[in-house]
């Protein structure tokens, strides 16, 4: 059962308060080092991409410098992310597009980046949002737990959970709602062991009204 639109803007205002430092959690300075960061987080942590990037962002500075180089090579580069031959292929292969189809820019429309090699809906959203500043609310792992337990959402469906966050939710607070639901996640919406005795939001919450509360 979904909650109300008034319901959702307490909540997130509650998450607001209590996340005032909410903000991306991969380091980036432009929308192609997001790309990429993006594309490497799959099934990967932030804090260990990042460790990754740190090195990589100095020797490659735009998709120029990366459409080129030998995917084996880039492997190794990369390898402490896991899933790293896929990774490697698409990267290069996306920098190949950038280069020959947008003049080495990364584009800020959802249909375009989507057509790039393991870009997908999620990962489009994050750039465009993030990089571009955009209205837009990524559905990552994180996002889709929380948004269903809540109410905020529900289906079993990534793409229409992220249909109904648009829907239920004010356009601009879109990108801020992804950062804030992402924090609740890690912090105290767990995947395993919720904290649900402890959670600001827990009047809300149609998870703790109809599991733990009774």
């Amino acid at each position: 059962m979904r909650i109300t639109k008034d319901e959702a803007l307490e909540i997130i205002e509650i998450l607001k308060k209590t996340y005032p430092d909410a903000k991306p959690g991969l380091h980036f300075n432009n929308a192609f080092e997001l790309l990429i960061a993006t594309i490497l987080s799959a099934q990967c942590t932030d804090k260990r991409v990042n460790i990754v990037t740190e090195k990589l962002f100095k020797k490659y500075k735009s998709p120029a410098d990366l459409k080129d180089v030998d995917p084996r090579d880039f492997e190794e580069e990369i390898k402490d992310c896991g899933l790293y031959r896929n990774k490697s292929k698409n990267i290069i292969n996306t920098c190949k597009i950038l280069c020959e189809k947008y003049g080495g820019n990364v584009p800020d429309e959802m249909e375009k980046l989507m057509e790039l090699p393991g870009v997908g809906r999620k990962t489009a959203n994050v750039v465009i949002s993030n990089a571009f500043k955009k209205d837009a609310i990524a559905v990552d792992t994180h996002v889709f737990r929380v948004s269903n337990r809540i109410g905020l959402a529900d289906t079993n469906d990534v793409t229409k959970t992220e249909e109904q966050l648009m829907d239920i939710l004010p356009r601009n607070l879109w990108s801020l709602s992804h950062h804030l639901l992402i924090y609740h996640g890690r912090n105290i919406c767990t995947a395993r062991k919720p904290k649900c005795d402890i959670c600001l939001v827990n009047h809300i919450c149609q998870f703790y009204k109809n599991f733990i509360k009774n």
